[in-house]
């Protein structure tokens, strides 16, 4: 893996045209036109502004002739008299120098490493928990609040890092998607958000030297092109011991290393290890009468966290990450019972624009198997197998 630290043109999303046909034919990145008086016709195309004048049509080339264009494109009056477009181009430079000194301008028309301010990414982020996540107040809470807090932050002191933990289907992939959404519009797809899976990106053991150097790297050269940058790793659990180690660096207490500031960048782990001790706390919490909702971080932390030290099947394993508490939170995610399963279906009918049919909902939730063995109050794939069971009541 290779670090993505490339400089690009600034104006390239605007004045960019095909290889083949400079000129701006077809091939243009960028197209307008419109009329400059009677007899007067203009038009933007991938390389600048094709205007009329000498018996015929000019190109005003270059990012020149593209800042021009847009005042014209962007005017509410599209008819310009012949003389007013030269006095316009006089007023193009300083059009040009606008657009290239604000930068959230430039960044509507390609992705930046400008992250949402906190508040407008802390309500994206508890609008889309509240709708589409259900039986886990814990981790809304949690979430909600930490990364929000850690946005609204000026100077971190270090990298948020946050460890999510529970069974298959209980919703830790869906958070982290969430989360990245909240903050970069593409999501998981962003320049700026780097997904790793154990058993696809880490598959060998005898090759975990070449991986950290890899990993090191990668991280190293994403962060240098933007400090928000967002790292995600799934399967946690099978990950090779001590692999994981080797970013410690990049998650503790430092101003800068090597000339990087890795403050503002956040971590995210996902991970099935600790799920046997949450599944036990939710479930004591059940046989002496508690609500589900009762219960507190500080039930279920500790144990977690402990949990997942000590497993030697866990990427986390003895992790130094753990030991020089390195992780700002470990998240539970608890095993979800019946009327959650019903919650995820209805709101997958809702999203594909289905009339919610309750018996279609009932007989779904029905079909999944829940534990343990006597009680049977949580799925044993949360909601995982809920949205390709709908597709064959839909399809018959």
């Amino acid at each position: 893996m290779a670090a993505a630290a490339s400089s690009r043109p600034l104006l390239q999303p605007l004045a960019q045209a095909s290889a083949h046909n400079q000129d701006g034919g077809a091939g243009s990145g960028l197209a307008g036109c419109g009329s400059a008086g009677a007899g007067w016709e203009w038009r933007l195309a991938g390389s600048g502004l094709w205007w009329p004048g000498g018996g015929g049509m000019k190109l005003l080339r270059g990012p020149l002739g593209v800042a021009l264009g847009l005042v014209l494109l962007l005017s509410p009056v599209q008819t310009v008299e012949p003389i007013s477009l030269g006095l316009a181009l006089a007023g193009a430079a300083s059009a040009l120098t606008g657009l290239i000194s604000y930068p959230r301008l430039y960044c509507y028309f390609r992705e930046c490493c400008l992250q949402r301010e906190g508040a407008r990414a802390g309500a994206a982020l508890q609008g889309d928990l509240d709708k589409k996540l259900f039986g886990q107040h814990l981790v809304k809470k949690v979430i909600v609040k930490a990364v929000t807090g850690f946005l609204n932050n000026t100077n971190p002191k270090k990298p948020l890092t946050l460890s999510l933990h529970g069974w298959t289907g209980t919703g830790k992939n869906f958070v982290s998607k969430i989360i990245a959404e909240s903050i970069y519009e593409g999501g998981l797809n962003s320049n700026y958000v780097h997904q790793f899976v154990s058993t696809l990106h880490f598959p060998h053991a005898h090759s975990i030297g070449q991986y950290k150097d890899q990993l090191q790297s990668w991280i190293r050269g994403n962060v240098s092109a933007c400090g928000r940058s967002i790292f995600i790793f799934d399967e946690m659990d099978k990950m090779h011991a001590g692999l994981i180690d080797s970013i410690k660096p990049f998650l503790d207490y430092y101003e800068q290393l090597d000339g990087v500031s890795y403050r503002r960048a956040i971590f995210i782990f996902l991970s099935n290890a600790g799920a046997e001790k949450i599944t036990e706390v939710a479930l004591d919490f059940w046989k002496s009468g508690k609500k589900r909702e009762d219960m507190e971080l500080k039930d279920l932390e500790a144990g977690v966290s402990l949990s997942v030290f000590n497993n030697k099947n866990s990427g986390f394993w003895h992790s130094s990450l753990i030991d020089r508490n390195l992780i700002d939170y470990f998240v539970p995610f608890l095993p979800l019972e019946y009327k959650h399963v019903k919650m995820c279906v209805r709101v997958e009918l809702e999203s594909r624009g289905y009339m919610v049919d309750e018996e279609i909902i009932t007989k779904v939730a029905d079909e999944l198997t829940y534990f343990p063995k006597e009680e049977k109050i949580y799925s044993d794939k949360g909601c995982k197998t809920v949205f390709t069971k709908l597709d064959f009541y839909y399809d018959l």
